[in-house]
């Protein structure tokens, strides 16, 4: 029974030392809700921006109508197989900023993957319930397993 009991406070120690310095630190963390926008359906202001971006690997926003949209771009690539989707996209409020955080997951062809030899620019674009552009945007990546 006291090892139970040990286990426990053990836990709850770890947990705290976990959660707490999110609690107290937290300045307006908040996750966005997206939904993904079809190649065909991305607005036509957007598509005119997109050829200057896609050679670089990066994030960006852009409001078009009052909609804001987020751009992720994976740069320029020599065959085709790679794509990048975003994951998850949180709104923090700091210094009177607003910052985004997007999370996006690349996924590349297979080292035994039969490909065709040509350029391509991945990229992804998503629409937010954002009501404002934010004032900095961060790409966060992982590679799909």
């Amino acid at each position: 029974m006291k090892k139970i009991w040990v286990l426990i406070v053990i836990a709850v120690i770890v947990l705290g030392i976990i959660f707490i310095p999110k609690l107290l630190f937290n300045e307006g963390d908040k996750t966005v809700n997206f939904t993904e926008v079809s190649k065909n359906q991305i607005p036509s202001k957007l598509q005119e921006v997109l050829p200057s971006y896609k050679t670089e690997e990066r994030a960006l926003a852009c409001k078009v109508k009052d909609e804001i949209y987020i751009i992720v771009t994976r740069g320029e690539k020599r065959t085709e197989g790679y794509s990048v989707a975003v994951e998850k996209i949180e709104k923090l409020e700091k210094d009177n900023e607003t910052h985004l955080i997007v999370y996006a997951v690349y996924e590349d062809p297979k080292p035994d993957e039969i490909v065709a030899q040509v350029i391509t620019y991945p990229y992804t674009v998503v629409k937010t319930d954002l009501k404002e552009l934010p004032d900095k945007v961060k790409l966060k990546t992982r590679y799909k397993e």
